[in-house]
């Protein structure tokens, strides 16, 4: 267990490096303006919201960059329609360009272009086509949801593409790569690199964080968009919050001595807004405190469409703590 958890650590710091996910370049911002216009017409065409689209092609992105048993993305969209789907089960041909044979074989591949061809290698086709799917399921949101999980046949899949959804529609725009520190940096804390370490409290286990300790009471901070997937006790992690950021991130802020006024599961965060404070909560029954000195305790876990598994946050928080000394 130790050894998979290093390699996924090793996986992740080479897919989804520190500097990488810290910050927007002007580029990116361009990029998703570009992506932004497409969806948008989309939605005009199919009736699709422009959101959920993006959403879909966020979480799809996202699970490309973790999965070595799927091509890379090329283009502007990260949605990928697998060769059998494009083209129909039966088809003999699995890149099969041909609108009018994709239909008769029972694929899903369109043209969305207006070209003539149905190309699983072109944005517009790709971006139609899946619109198109989910469109043959009625209008509105719930009828939706019934077409993605048809799509997907995954729960999990469904449930990060309508949160990812609800941050974007929170936010109104897809440039969402701020980052905060999970504490004010004016402070005392202290903090070093413990992931991976042995644990023994509840069974031999990894710790799947990073401690950082700090006195009773001070704020803890979400440390970007996301939504609150979890709020409530663990008997590990004591009083806890898991929020879901739009790169299919889970971030895990464990130990808390109470939670922010109003703070609910479903709500959109932003970047630097008090989720909870400081405590010494867990390792027990509901209430369980004082048997550590106190301390927020960070993980941060990645999907990858089929499961989840936590890696090192510690390079994350430096660059975020220099980012903060920055403001």
């Amino acid at each position: 267990m130790f050894r998979l958890a290093v390699a996924a650590m090793i996986f992740l710091t080479f897919c989804f490096p520190p500097a990488a996910v810290a910050s927007q370049t002007d580029e990116e911002a361009q990029i998703n303006t570009q992506r932004t216009l497409l969806f948008k017409d989309m939605e005009k065409r199919t009736h699709i919201p422009w959101k959920l689209l993006a959403a879909a092609d966020e979480f799809e992105r996202n699970v490309r960059l973790s999965r070595r048993d799927l091509p890379k993305q090329t283009g502007l969209i990260g949605i990928y329609i697998q060769p059998e789907r494009w083209s129909g089960p039966l088809s003999p041909a699995p890149s099969e360009t041909d609108p009018a044979r994709i239909q008769l074989f029972g694929g899903i591949g369109k043209d969305g272009s207006g070209d003539g061809k149905a190309d699983p290698a072109n944005d517009e086709d790709v971006l139609y086509s899946y619109a198109s799917f989910l469109s043959q399921y009625g209008r509105g949101l719930e009828n939706t949801k019934i077409g993605l999980w048809d799509y997907y046949q995954r729960d999990k899949s469904v449930s990060l593409i309508l949160g990812h959804f609800k941050i974007i529609d929170r936010a109104n725009t897809l440039n969402l790569s701020g980052r905060s520190f999970p504490v004010p940096l004016r402070y005392n804390y202290s903090y070093k690199s413990t992931w991976g370490d042995a644990r023994g409290w509840g069974g031999r286990r990894i710790h799947e964080g990073t401690d950082l300790f700090a006195d009773y009471g001070v704020p803890v901070l979400a440390t970007s968009y996301g939504i609150v997937e979890m709020k409530g006790w663990n008997r590990y992690g004591g009083w806890r919050v898991g929020i879901r950021d739009i790169r299919n991130t889970y971030h895990y802020y464990g130990h808390l001595n109470g939670f922010a006024k109003n703070l609910r599961e479903g709500m959109v965060v932003k970047p630097g807004q008090v989720i909870g404070s400081v405590g010494s909560s867990g390792y027990g029954p509901p209430g369980t405190a004082g048997k550590f000195p106190p301390h927020l305790h960070y993980g941060m876990y990645k999907d990858n469409g089929r499961t989840e598994w936590s890696f090192d946050p510690y390079p994350y928080l430096r660059i975020w703590e220099r980012m903060d000394k920055k403001k």
